[in-house]
């Protein structure tokens, strides 16, 4: 499910990419988990909750999270880079709700016109069909609609921003790209990605076609298992690592912005007292 941001600006070129690791499915019930996800090339940014900064110099190309947070609402706000405050954000703010035990990817990106605009996603955590793994591509480019191929055959086809598909397959490792609909050649990849079992792995396709700065960024959650004894002869067993492709943020900017968000909702809970 997503719920589109406001937003306004324009951007160019492509940002740098770090690493994390794979997200675990929240269990808490008065908790949910998010991540963000800075996808507008060239604009580095600072990130803003309930008019607190949680995100500093925030850049292309990034991941941050998961965290987990206490259910309730919550005011975003994207600014410029060392703005002073929140008072001129070019994108948000916007309230968004995090649900008991729910899972949630905001994303910062291009709209298919290329202005920066932003998303937020609901990530699928139920569990995955013993034996297979969960694969979402959400398409949040700069370009028209695409087919997505794995060994060079279309899986998921006319995929316009800012829309995701989700379909069951079976683990292993796949040569995935990117192509115009109805077309096989590349505007991203092919590259390697692992699906592990039991595992949902959310792929976006990012940047701007126009500028040539098209890019794959992915996110894994694991731990959705289902109950191995419903494929005959599975074994139980750790899900594989599947982060090959992973963006993320530093852990400094984590526990800002997990800091931020608690101090918030203290902060909130108080006044209404």
């Amino acid at each position: 499910m997503r719920k589109s941001f406001y937003a306004v600006g324009a951007v160019a070129a492509l940002g740098v990419a770090g690493v994390a690791s794979p997200a675990i499915a929240a269990e808490t019930a008065d908790t949910a988990q998010l991540s963000v996800l800075h996808a507008v090339p060239d604009l580095t940014v600072d990130v803003y909750v309930n008019g607190d900064l949680t995100l500093d110099d925030f850049a292309p190309g990034t991941l941050a999270g998961p965290l987990e947070l206490p259910a309730g609402d919550y005011e975003l706000a994207v600014t410029a880079a060392d703005a002073a405050d929140a008072s001129a954000p070019v994108i948000g703010p916007v309230t968004v709700t995090l649900a008991a035990g729910g899972n949630y990817t905001a994303t910062a990106n291009l709209d298919a016109e290329g202005a920066p605009t932003a998303n937020f996603y609901t990530n699928d955590v139920s569990a995955v069909e013993a034996g297979k793994s969960r694969l979402t591509v959400r398409h949040t480019a700069a370009a028209p609609a695409v087919d997505v191929l794995a060994g060079g055959a279309p899986v998921v086809e006319n995929l316009s921003n800012p829309d995701e598909a989700t379909l069951t397959t079976d683990p292993g490792t796949i040569s995935a790209a990117v192509a115009a609909t109805g077309t096989t050649a590349p505007v991203i990849g092919p590259a390697d990605l692992t699906l592990a079992e039991g595992t949902a792995t959310i792929v976006y396709a990012w940047g701007s076609l126009e500028d040539g700065n098209l890019a794959l960024a992915t996110q894994a959650i694991e731990g959705l298992h289902s109950d191995p004894a419903a494929v005959p002869g599975a074994q139980a067993g750790p899900a594989q690592d599947s982060s090959g492709m992973l963006l993320g943020a530093g852990a400094v900017g984590l526990v800002l912005l997990s800091g931020a968000f608690v101090a918030a909702r203290v902060r909130g809970s108080r006044t209404a007292a």
